[in-house]
C-alpha cells in the first residue's frame, strides 16, 4: 500500500453495521439530546468521511469543454465510487448530462508559464485536492518549448503540489498526439519526444509517499479519427481519453 489513509468506494458490511449501531445510539439518547440534535438536521447526513478531491489539471484538452471529465465521473459513479469530487476554480462546460464538472483546464496555457508565473500553487489552495490527473505540454510544444524545459517545468508543478500536500497522488499523461499539418510542422514529432522522455522524468521523482504515475493517452490515439481539428478530441477521442485514465485512477482510489 503506498498510502496509509482509507479510500471509500462501496457500501461494506462493517460500514452497515457501524450505520446500524449509530442508528440504535440515536433512538435511545435522552429526548434533550435528541433536541439539540435536531438542531443540526443537515449534519446528520453529511458523510462520515471526506470525499477524495481529484483535480483535472490542464488546457483546453482538459477544460473546454473536456467531456472526457464527464465520462470519466460518469464511469466512476456508475462503477460505485461515491465519495468522489472534481474539483477545479473553473466551473464544468455541457457535455450532454449532468456531472462534476470543477476543473483546472486552462485554454492555451503552456506548463512553462504555468511553473514560470507561480499560477498553480493558488489553485491548489483554494481546491485541495488530493489526486491530480495532468494532461499538459500540447501548447508548450506548439510554441517549440524544448523537451527539456517542459519536464523542468512538470518538475516544478510537481513541487507545488507536494508543497501543498505531501502525499498527493500525481498521475501525468503521455499526452495526445497532434497532426502537424493542422497544427505546426514540428507539432507531431514534438509530442512524441516529450512521450519518450515522460517515463523516465516520472520515475525519477516518484516517491512511495506521492507516487508520480505515467498514463499513456498517446497509444491507440489517431488525430483523424479521435479529433476534429487534429488537436481537440472529438466524442470518440473523450472516450478513449476517459478509459486511458480510469485504470490509473482507480488504483490510486484504492491505496
Amino acid at each position: 500500500m503506498r498510502r496509509s489513509r482509507t479510500w471509500w468506494r462501496r457500501a461494506t458490511v462493517p460500514a452497515l453495521a457501524a450505520l446500524a449501531a449509530l442508528a440504535a445510539l440515536c433512538l435511545f439518547q435522552p429526548a434533550a439530546a435528541q433536541g439539540a440534535q435536531g438542531a443540526q438536521g443537515a449534519d446528520a447526513d453529511r458523510p462520515l468521511q471526506e470525499p477524495v478531491r481529484i483535480m483535472p489539471l490542464g488546457d483546453s484538452i482538459t477544460g473546454s469543454p473536456g467531456c472526457w471529465r464527464a465520462l470519466l465521473w460518469q464511469d466512476l459513479v456508475d462503477a460505485g465510487y461515491a465519495g468522489i469530487d472534481f474539483v477545479g476554480t473553473l466551473a464544468g462546460q455541457g457535455c450532454g448530462f449532468a456531472y462534476d464538472g470543477e476543473n483546472e483546464g486552462h485554454g492555451g496555457i503552456l506548463a512553462t508559464n504555468m511553473a514560470d508565473q507561480n499560477q498553480l500553487p493558488a489553485w491548489l489552495s483554494a481546491t485541495n485536492p488530493d489526486v491530480v490527473l495532468m494532461h499538459l505540454g500540447t501548447n508548450d510544444v506548439w510554441s517549440a518549448r524544448s523537451t527539456d524545459t517542459i519536464l523542468a517545468a512538470y518538475t516544478t508543478l510537481v513541487e507545488q503540489m507536494r508543497a501543498h500536500n505531501p502525499r498527493m497522488e500525481i498521475l501525468v499523461a503521455q499526452i495526445i498526439p497532434m497532426d502537424s499539418a493542422q497544427s505546426c510542422a514540428t507539432c507531431a514529432e514534438g509530442v512524441v519526444d516529450l512521450n519518450a522522455a515522460i517515463p523516465d522524468w516520472a520515475a525519477s521523482l516518484s516517491t512511495e509517499a506521492s507516487p508520480v504515475t505515467v498514463v499513456d493517452q498517446w497509444t491507440g490515439f489517431d488525430t483523424a479519427t479521435d479529433t476534429y481539428d487534429g488537436v481537440h478530441p472529438n466524442d470518440a477521442g473523450n472516450r478513449k481519453i476517459a478509459d486511458a485514465w480510469y485504470p490509473s485512477l482507480t488504483e490510486a482510489l484504492s491505496d
